[in-house]
């Protein structure tokens, strides 16, 4: 897959104790429907941290350019997006933009 220009809209978030698996549950739906066939999306993925805080999750959604991103989050898109029902499970989160270029090539072809 060529990836030019393309940006990562990366979702950093430490839930509450004991929160986590209700916060991925909401990631899994709220924040999937939120960038889910937007004009410029070009798909999501989430997840947990495996070794140092079972409390921290990510969710990545991945557009063709800047402008998509605007036009969807508006004068608020550097800042963190919290669907209804997300702040009483999150201790705290940020949001950050990358800018990507290259290519995605399979490791094992």
């Amino acid at each position: 897959m060529e990836l030019s220009k393309t940006i990562l809209r990366i979702f950093e978030v430490r839930a509450r104790p004991g929160q986590a698996g209700i916060l991925k549950q909401k990631l899994s739906a709220t924040s999937v429907a939120v960038v889910n066939g937007k004009p410029g999306n070009l798909g999501y993925l989430f997840g947990e941290n495996l070794s140092a805080n079972e409390n921290d999750l990510v969710f990545i959604s991945v557009w063709e350019d800047l402008a998509s991103i605007q036009s969807l989050f508006g004068e608020q898109w550097q800042q963190s997006f919290l669907p209804e029902g997300y702040e009483e499970l999150i201790d705290s989160c940020s949001i950050k933009h990358i800018e990507v270029d290259g290519k995605l090539v399979p490791t094992n072809p």
